[in-house]
């Protein structure tokens, strides 16, 4: 197992290397150039697009789900444990620095996440049976031209084991697991040996009752992952923005320091940790790494919800989509951020993943019994990261029924090993678990970072055109 984690950590290591990390950055500031920095004049408009129905003229739906719908689809697969367990681990390993890089990463990535949904929605199409089809394989194929299809499979092959064995399944279920191990056996007084290794009980039970939960829900398809979603990701976002608002707020007198932390740390990382953790170079890739892990900008995930949105102006839909990245990384993965560095849980040594986040969450509220603060950071992972199981589910599906010219066995097949790696991903190493999921991310990227690069003219072009028409008809607004 130890020669198998090194292979893995050696391949990731190639994948996220400076040539993707810069490929990302570029691209995120490309399209803020190309779109006159939409992500900032035009983010009060994307937030009120969130909940204000669009006028659909004659009413005929063009589209499955509404753009709120769409949009909680899309956030229940990207808020998860990357917000939570993906923020510790970049700090642990970069410094407080990989904060800042995982913000810069966010703000250029918004502009990203805008042109993905804008192409997604202007190059869908219909199926037989009315259901709307988008994603990158569609804009790949129907905007850069049917000579490039071979591009759009391989983002397809790569969009679908992203699914079954990196951010979707395996990392998510690892991270409910550890916390709900951690809060009922800290110890491990009750364990039993699975593959060669002891496992607490708390964690088997935890695995087994996701599982069943994953497969009752999967069945229904996009109808019932985004009724699942509109209710329950808006509402744990919130509790879990309101506890740490209260960490913050009780440790305030620190926040200045924590400010000068990470941007000192961003640059020196050396200044700040004594030259025990990180680098520059670890600390820009760690965080770069993790925040495009966790709000999914360049990857080309999100744009496959995006498409089946009820809405006639791909604009509109690419500004909703924008605030995607804003909630996830910008605000959670911020307040994640500045818990751990408040309270110094990031230097506790033997400490990994969510085991920081915890004793920051502990620290932070000093106040209440420990029990209360891990428990209340248990059901936040444990929510997040189950919707983040279901939707990429979804973007799975999708992407294999593009590679399968629409074949119902090969869904069936998909779901089949989709829930069978939520049952054994309990048991892969943590560190295993992120390089694999890392690996899948870069993958996916190139293909769709090429076509965001190919189609930047035309998302100039939309934008522009939605701008001018909007200044006339103020239902546009």
């Amino acid at each position: 197992m130890e020669k198998f984690n090194e292979i893995i950590s050696m391949i990731d290591g190639w994948v996220w290397g400076i040539p993707l990390i810069v490929i990302i950055l570029a691209t995120g500031i490309y399209l803020t150039i190309r779109t006159g920095l939409i992500q900032v004049l035009h983010l009060p408009r994307a937030l009120k697009f969130i909940v204000k129905k669009e006028d659909l003229g004659d009413g005929k739906k063009s589209g499955d789900v509404s753009s709120f719908a769409s949009l909680c689809t899309a956030l229940s697969a990207t808020i998860g444990t990357g917000n939570i367990v993906g923020v510790a681990t970049a700090i642990a390993a970069g410094g407080p620095g990989a904060l800042f890089w995982m913000l810069i990463a966010a703000f250029f990535g918004m502009a990203t996440k805008y042109a993905e949904g804008l192409l997604s929605v202007k190059y869908r199409i219909a199926d037989k049976d009315g259901k709307m089809l988008g994603g990158p394989f569609y804009y790949i194929e129907n905007g850069m031209g049917k000579r490039w299809k071979w591009l759009a499979k391989l983002f397809a092959f790569f969009g679908a084991g992203a699914g079954l064995l990196g951010i979707g399944t395996i990392t998510q279920v690892n991270g409910i697991t550890s916390a709900v191990g951690n809060f009922f056996d800290p110890d491990k007084s009750f364990c039993i040996n699975i593959l060669g290794q002891d496992v607490s009980i708390y964690v088997v039970i935890a695995g087994l009752i996701i599982t069943l939960a994953v497969a009752l829900v999967v069945i229904g398809g996009i109808k019932r992952i985004s009724s699942v979603a509109s209710v329950v990701v808006p509402f744990m976002a919130v509790i879990y923005v309101i506890f740490c608002l209260m960490v913050i707020c009780c440790n305030i007198t620190a926040i200045p320091g924590a400010i000068a932390q990470i941007f000192v740390g961003a640059f020196n990382p050396g200044a700040v940790t004594g030259g025990l953790v990180g680098s520059f170079f670890i600390a820009m890739q760690t965080g770069i790494a993790r925040g495009i892990f966790s709000n999914e900008s360049g990857l080309g995930s999100a744009p496959i919800a995006a498409a089946a949105a009820q809405t006639r102006e791909p604009v509109r839909q690419g500004l909703v989509s924008m605030t995607g990245t804003f909630i996830d990384t910008i605000v959670i993965c911020t307040m994640t951020g500045l818990t751990i560095i408040l309270t110094g849980a990031w230097q506790v040594d033997g400490l990994k993943g969510v085991a920081i986040t915890t004793r920051a969450f502990q620290d932070g509220l000093w106040f209440l019994p420990k029990e209360v603060p891990t428990f209340i950071l248990m059901i936040c992972l444990v929510f997040f990261a189950f919707t983040t199981i279901l939707g990429w589910d979804y973007y799975g599906e999708k992407c294999l029924e593009y590679l399968t010219n629409q074949s119902r066995g090969a869904v069936i097949g998909y779901r089949i090993l989709y829930i069978a790696a939520v049952l054994i991903g309990p048991y892969l190493t943590v560190e295993a678990v992120w390089n694999i999921a890392d690996i899948f991310n870069g993958m996916m990227a190139f293909p769709n970072l090429i076509a965001l690069l190919a189609l930047g003219g035309i998302v100039a072009k939309e934008t522009k055109d939605y701008l001018r028409r909007m200044k006339e008809d103020p239902r546009l607004r």
